[in-house]
């Protein structure tokens, strides 16, 4: 119930056309690769200072062998090479998936033309 007598129970309350609020404005800057570029290098800069912290509080010696080779290193290097390693089969074996889709597409493409 509305105690204004201009509207009628029928009909529902109108609402104005234009909004209360208006739109924000649009950032001036557009992002760029650039700009993300830079928060990458960022980024990676804060992951370099964290890495140099492990290896430095980490500087017991390690004794390894492997396939007939005996080695000393410090525990935090021999943890990153390992780490490093790690990354560089993931991205072999990426690189290979990848490869590998690109050409099923163009096969893909061949064959429906």
């Amino acid at each position: 119930m509305s105690s204004d007598p201009s509207v009628s129970p029928d009909q529902p309350p109108t609402t104005p056309a234009v909004p209360d609020t208006a739109p924000p404005p649009e950032s001036a800057v557009k992002f760029t690769r650039t700009a993300g570029l830079w928060s990458f290098l960022a980024a990676g800069f804060l992951i370099l200072i964290v890495l140099l912290v492990f290896i430095t509080q980490n500087t017991a010696s390690g004794d390894f062998a492997f396939l007939g080779w005996h080695w000393s290193l410090p525990l935090g290097v021999a943890i990153l090479l390992a780490a490093v390693c790690g990354g560089l089969i993931t991205f072999l074996a990426g690189t290979a998936r990848i490869y590998q889709l690109r050409r099923a597409a163009k096969k893909n493409l061949a064959a429906g033309r």
